[in-house]
């Protein structure tokens, strides 16, 4: 009987290209023999002739003869003699002639179609090329932690920290094999680290893929004679020092990046970063609040009262004189121009504020409580009444 192709993909006579893909991708995704081990003889029958159909719908030459002569049984080859040979004219199919097919990267004559069918059976794109595995490989990034105090964060400081990390084997360079010995390539994927395997399916359908060789691990190179240190690892673990630059102004919680610190790379990979959160330990002193110092300066009573030039503590440890006007009442603030902290990437700097405090005495000896009564007369003030004892 002669072949319905638009009823066999499902679709109309006048149906666009797109709906024709559309309903091959999900025929041939449910027909395909894999997807049916319970009736696979079935569905390679099914699937080939949902394959013939959508060869030639898709094709607007062969698409325009089936229409004129209506039926695969038309005159000079819709029955194999001319061009539907077992669809000779597929890119990658080798024909269905013999009831087999190889599909390799070198693509269908319908890439994106094949594409997505054989992603529904691998699970990936079948046009996707993977990295090889000698390829180079960038290093893992390490993280952690270094504390500094406040005075090195307002400076800036050169500090040593230790960390854990795989380095380069000295003693095989890197190479893994033991001085001295050579490093043969792999007879089996010769070199290339990969190795390609015929994947039958169904009985009929044959496919290439590409894997990674398990002889040599997909490095491409057999080590015969493993260094004895790193053990043909070509790293080793181990404790090492990494001086660092801490710049003037870093605050807590702020991350330096390393560059080129961190694991070593592979296959000639560039090596991973340091990643290295800072800790400022907290002044007893001194406060930050963005990039000004703060502190509170204790002053007497006759200092606030008289004014005074005071000597301000600075995080350098230099003294700053500053003068305070008479009157002055605990809780006011003043500030130093410049003698905050550095801001980063920057020539300018943040301020040192300080708050006075008036300090006010608890305990006074008889002069001084008869200076404060005198005073007190002079400036209208009721002066304290002590307590007589009883004897006057």
């Amino acid at each position: 009987m002669a072949k319905d192709y638009y009823e066999t993909l499902g679709v109309s006579k006048d149906a666009s290209d797109d709906e024709i893909k559309r309903a091959y991708r999900k025929l041939a995704k449910k027909w395909h023999p894999d997807a049916n081990p319970d009736n696979r003889k079935e569905a390679e029958e099914k699937f080939k002739e949902v394959g013939e159909a959508y060869e030639v719908l898709s094709n607007p030459q062969k698409k325009k003869m089936y229409d004129q002569f209506g039926s695969a049984d038309g005159p000079q080859g819709f029955n194999g003699a001319s061009g539907f040979d077992g669809f000779s004219g597929f890119g990658g199919f080798d024909g269905f002639r013999n009831g087999s097919y190889t599909y390799s990267s070198s693509g269908f004559g319908f890439n994106d179609v094949v594409d997505d069918f054989v992603s529904s059976i691998f699970g990936g794109g079948a046009r996707r090329t993977a990295r090889r595995p000698d390829s180079p490989q960038r290093g893992a990034d390490l993280r952690t932690n270094l504390n500094i105090s406040f005075e090195e964060s307002f400076t800036g400081v050169k500090k040593e920290f230790s960390i854990n990390k795989r380095i380069k084997c000295e003693h095989c360079d890197g190479k893994g094999a033991k001085p001295g010995t050579k490093i043969e390539t792999c007879n089996e994927c010769h070199g290339t680290g990969q190795v390609r395997k015929n994947q039958s399916i169904g009985g009929f359908a044959t496919f290439q893929t590409v894997g990674t060789c398990e002889t040599c691990r997909g490095t491409g190179k057999i080590i015969k004679e493993p260094c004895d240190y790193c053990n043909g690892k070509g790293t080793i673990r181990k404790n090492v020092s990494i001086e660092v630059e801490i710049p003037a102004g870093i605050q807590d919680g702020h991350t330096l990046r390393l560059s080129h610190k961190g694991e070593p790379g592979i296959n000639g990979g560039e090596n991973g970063d340091i990643y290295l959160d800072i800790k400022v330990k907290k002044s007893k002193v001194f406060t930050r609040n963005g990039y000004n110092v703060e502190c509170t300066i204790p002053i007497t009573i006759t200092q606030a009262t008289l004014g005074a030039e005071l000597k301000i503590p600075t995080v350098t440890g230099k003294d700053e004189l500053y003068k305070i006007a008479e009157g002055t009442q605990t809780g006011t603030s003043f500030a130093i121009r410049g003698k905050g902290f550095k801001r980063l990437n920057s020539n300018a700097t943040g301020d040192l504020v300080f708050t006075v405090q008036v300090q006010i005495p608890k305990r006074l000896n008889k002069k001084q409580r008869d200076l404060f009564n005198q005073l007190a007369e002079t400036m209208n003030e009721q002066p304290p009444i002590r307590k007589r004892g009883i004897f006057g």
